[in-house]
């Protein structure tokens, strides 16, 4: 339900068209003072008036005016106010202490050929890599989100691989999960000053899904079985999959990376705030 007495956290934030094709805006946002989540509309009236600096993810914001919505379980919000700005994201400094990470990683590959494949797509576009958030909003939507959420994958793989009794060879197991979200690098666009995440036009034109990128990316490359387990990464094909883990009789190491990919996205640092936590600690 709605307090107008507490402060709210920005978890998430999207505009998109109505039937009448008019823009409105769709808000999830945290009650900072008993946890409860509220979900917002923003009719685009509202939309023309605030900033859209407001609506950044990590803002701790409070509602001014609003009305709650029994029928639809909605806010809809007509003013609100900044409390306290949020960063939008790793300062350059942390980006390029992030990419190198990575890269580093990569150069203790022994397989040369996958090596080098690897090191070039993070490379021929690195300046986009640094920047690119790893999600439009439900997890690591912020500057240089992607490499924190790639990083955190290969953390995980590394963690979980002696575990897998050889089933998934360890060099693609974590090339996959690094390779896995490059095509967000162009499925997405951020504004730099408001941590603002969009769908790019020209990236559509082309391609289903960051997934049918990387999959294709591999696959022409000669690393079926890294493409196989892009592929199946998002789990279930109404959630983006083009290999539904549902079928029956797949290899195990087709099962991975999903599994993976969702422990970061669940329980890694998916939010701005939490890197400013890490920083404070």
């Amino acid at each position: 339900m709605l307090d107008l007495d507490s402060n709210y956290q920005v978890l998430n934030y999207m505009v998109g068209d109505t039937k009448a094709g008019t823009k409105m805006g769709k808000m999830q946002i945290k009650n900072l003072t008993d946890g409860s989540i509220l979900n917002c509309v923003l009719w685009e009236e509202a939309l023309n008036r605030l900033d859209e600096k407001l609506f950044k993810t990590g803002n701790i914001v409070k509602i001014l005016t609003a009305t709650y919505n029994d029928k639809f379980n909605n806010c809809l919000i007509n003013n609100m106010k900044l409390v306290e700005e949020a960063r939008c994201g790793l300062s350059e400094e942390q980006r390029e202490q992030a990419y190198n990470e990575l890269i580093s990683f990569v150069e203790t590959f022994e397989n040369e050929e996958l090596k080098n494949f690897v090191l070039k797509n993070l490379k021929d576009d690195a300046q986009a890599l640094k920047i690119a958030p790893a999600a439009k909003a439900m997890h690591h939507n912020y500057v240089g989100g992607l490499l924190v959420h790639t990083l955190e994958c290969v953390d995980f793989a590394r963690l979980i691989y002696p575990k897998l009794n050889n089933k998934v060879d360890k060099e693609e197991l974590y090339a996959a999960c690094i390779l896995h979200d490059i095509g967000k690098i162009f499925e997405y666009t951020i504004n730099l000053e408001t941590g603002y995440i969009d769908y790019s036009e020209d990236f559509k034109k082309d391609w289903i899904s960051h997934s049918q990128y990387g999959y294709c990316l591999c696959m022409s490359a000669g690393f079926k079985n890294i493409a196989k387990m892009i592929a199946a990464h998002h789990g279930r094909s109404d959630w983006g999959a083009i290999i539904d883990l549902s079928e029956k009789e797949l290899e195990p190491f087709y099962y991975i990376v999903h599994h993976i990919d969702d422990l970061s996205a669940k329980f890694g640092k998916t939010n701005v705030r939490e890197l400013d936590i890490t920083e404070e600690k």
